[in-house]
């Protein structure tokens, strides 16, 4: 996910996105906890995509 497809994006659609990763960011450490995630790079990935949308969000916070 890049973050310049992140500002072309509105402010409700970043939060439903951000809910999304949210789910998917708790499902994969509860497979990590259980041992059944096979593919560790993803919790990693989930984190930096979340980090990215509360940036962009707060720099539109901070437009208004």
């Amino acid at each position: 996910m890049k973050a310049s497809d992140l500002r072309d994006k509105s402010v409700d659609e970043l939060k439903e996105e951000l809910l999304k990763l949210r789910k998917e960011q708790f499902k994969y450490r509860i497979q990590q906890s259980t041992g059944q995630l096979g593919q560790p790079h993803l919790i990693r990935a989930a984190r930096r995509d979340v980090a990215r949308i509360k940036t962009v969000l707060a720099l539109k916070a901070g437009d208004n």
